[in-house]
């Protein structure tokens, strides 16, 4: 018997609602990059898409564990050489909740063709209100 590779016709894709008042930013990160990944499914392939769609709300109310994380964490980023620009993770999680989500679960995702796709189908919104209601999307408990 050869190993098992999902085909696109196999993929049935479903879209999920995961609420991030005060959960964990890394352990929530984790749980949604398997969904992403499709790492819960019984017909995973490493070099497949075969995750699903993530609607992440409430990304203004994660927090993050330990003393002074908020503060000595930082977020830096250079487009240019010796353009070097930080701000400390608190201070993203107040001004831009979306993009700290955002960037926590791309680092857990692959970091190639394949992780940007899958990354394209994560859906991250400030409040507790979505525009996917259309989907018909679960509530995912993690």
């Amino acid at each position: 018997m050869g190993t098992y590779t999902a085909k696109p016709k196999d993929i049935t894709r479903k879209w999920y609602v995961v609420d991030a008042d005060g959960m964990a930013l890394g352990r929530l990160a984790s749980q949604v990059a398997k969904i992403l990944r499709g790492k819960h499914k019984p017909i995973f392939t490493p070099h497949v898409d075969t995750g699903d769609y993530v609607i992440i709300v409430n990304a203004d109310k994660v927090v993050l564990t330990g003393a002074g994380k908020p503060e000595q964490k930082i977020y830096w980023h250079t487009m240019y050489p010796g353009g070097i620009k930080s701000t400390t993770y608190g201070k993203l999680l107040e001004e831009r909740p979306e993009a700290l989500v955002t960037r926590t679960v791309k680092g857990m995702l692959p970091h190639n063709t394949l992780g940007a796709n899958m990354l394209k189908k994560l859906k991250v919104y400030k409040g507790a209100e979505h525009p996917h209601e259309a989907q018909n999307p679960e509530e995912f408990k993690i």
